[in-house]
C-alpha cells in the first residue's frame, strides 16, 4: 500500500473492524471508518489512527437501511474528494450482526435481522460502491470459521456468512474484468466483544476454545486486522475468489 490508497471499513467502531482499519492505516492507507450508531467508538478508532500518524474519517452507515446507501455513497464521494481522489481502493465488509439460539427459539425477526444485515446489506453496499472502486481494487468480506465447522445454536449466523462467501466468489468473476479482487477472511474464535465478549472475558470459554485450536489459544483482533491488510496488499494481488481462514487451526 502507498499513501494515496483509500479504504472503507464497515463496523470499524470496535472489534475486528477497528483492528482492520488500524492495520490498513499502518500500511499508509487513508481509512473511512463507518459505524451504525456508535459515533464515540468510531471517533476513537479514527483518533487512534491519527495518533499513529495515519489519516481517517468517520461516516455513519446502517447496513440494514439499504435505501440510505445512495446518500451514503454521495457522502463517501465527498470525503474522497477532500482527500484529493475519486476512487476507493479497498472495501472491507466487516459489519454484521449475530443472533444465536437453537432452532426452536429463532424467530422470523431474528432470521430477517441477520440475513437482512449480513447478506442483503453487504450485497447492496457492494453494488452501491462498485462505481467508486478503482481498477485493481479489492473487496474483502469478513466471514467466519463456522462456515467450515459447526457449533450448536449458530445456524442462521453461519448460513448468512456462507451466503456472503458464495456471493464473493460470484462477484469475483463478475468484477474480475475490471481487475477487482473479491475475497473472504474467515476468523475463528477471537477475543472481541462480539456475542457479549465471551471469547474475550470468560476464562472458561477461552480455555475450551483454546483446546480446540492447533495453536492452543484464542485469536486476538489485531491478528485478524493484519490478515485483512495483508490480503489487501500487492503481495496477494493474484488472489481472488478465495476464502482465507484465520482461526489458529480451529477444529481441524
Amino acid at each position: 500500500m502507498t499513501s494515496d490508497t483509500t479504504a472503507l471499513v464497515t463496523g470499524a467502531n470496535r472489534g475486528l473492524g477497528r483492528s482492520a482499519a488500524r492495520a490498513l492505516a499502518a500500511r499508509g492507507t487513508r481509512v473511512v471508518v463507518t459505524h451504525r450508531g456508535d459515533a464515540a467508538g468510531a471517533a476513537e478508532t479514527a483518533a487512534r489512527i491519527r495518533a499513529a500518524g495515519g489519516t481517517a474519517a468517520v461516516l455513519r452507515l446502517d447496513l440494514g437501511d439499504v435505501p440510505s446507501f445512495a446518500s451514503f455513497t454521495s457522502e463517501l464521494g465527498a470525503q474522497l474528494e477532500r482527500w484529493g481522489t475519486a476512487r476507493l481502493d479497498v472495501l472491507v465488509n466487516n459489519a454484521g450482526v449475530g443472533v444465536f439460539g437453537p432452532l426452536e427459539t429463532v424467530t422470523t425477526d431474528d432470521f430477517d435481522t441477520v440475513m437482512g444485515t449480513n447478506v442483503r446489506g453487504t450485497f447492496f453496499l457492494i453494488q452501491a460502491l462498485v462505481p467508486l472502486l478503482a481498477q485493481g481494487g479489492h473487496v474483502i468480506n469478513v466471514s467466519t470459521s463456522l462456515t467450515r465447522h459447526t457449533s450448536p445454536a449458530t445456524s442462521v449466523y453461519s448460513a448468512s456468512k456462507a451466503a456472503v462467501e458464495a456471493l464473493g466468489r460470484t462477484l469475483a468473476a463478475e468484477l474480475g474484468p475490471r481487475g477487482i479482487r473479491v475475497n473472504s477472511v474467515a476468523p475463528g474464535p477471537t477475543a472481541t466483544d462480539f456475542n457479549g465478549g465471551a471469547m474475550r472475558d470468560d476464562a472458561a470459554t477461552r480455555r475450551a476454545l483454546a483446546g480446540q485450536t492447533a495453536l492452543g489459544r484464542v485469536g486476538e483482533p489485531e491478528e485478524i486486522g493484519d490478515a485483512i491488510a495483508t490480503l489487501a496488499s500487492e503481495g496477494l494481488r493474484w488472489a481472488t475468489a478465495q476464502r482465507v481462514e484465520v482461526s489458529g487451526g480451529a477444529l481441524l
